[in-house]
C-alpha cells in the first residue's frame, strides 16, 4: 500500500470517527503519542553514543576531514558549498 493509499485510508476512517467527538478525541491523542514516539526515537541517543561520535569527529578534524565555515560566510553559504 503506497503512502498515498494509507493517507487516504486514514482520512476515511476519521470521516467515519468524525461522528463522535470522543472516539475522535482518542484518534487524535493516539496519533499525537505515535508521532511524538517517532520524533524522540530518531533524536535520542545515548551518553555513550553521543560521546562516540564526538571523539569520532575530533579524530576526522586531527587527520584533515574537518570541514570549516569561512570568515564572514553565513550558514546558508555555508550548507550550500557543503552540500
Amino acid at each position: 500500500m503506497t503512502a498515498l493509499q494509507l493517507n487516504a485510508e486514514i482520512y476515511q476512517s476519521l470521516g467515519v470517527l468524525s461522528q463522535d467527538e470522543n472516539m475522535l478525541r482518542r484518534a487524535a491523542n493516539y496519533l499525537k503519542r505515535l508521532a511524538s514516539e517517532l520524533t524522540q526515537e530518531s533524536t535520542l541517543m545515548t551518553k555513550d553514543e553521543f560521546f562516540s561520535r564526538v571523539e569520532e569527529a575530533e579524530r576526522e578534524i586531527e587527520q584533515g576531514k574537518g570541514i570549516r565555515m569561512l570568515p564572514d560566510e553565513s550558514l546558508d553559504e555555508f550548507l550550500r558549498r557543503v552540500g
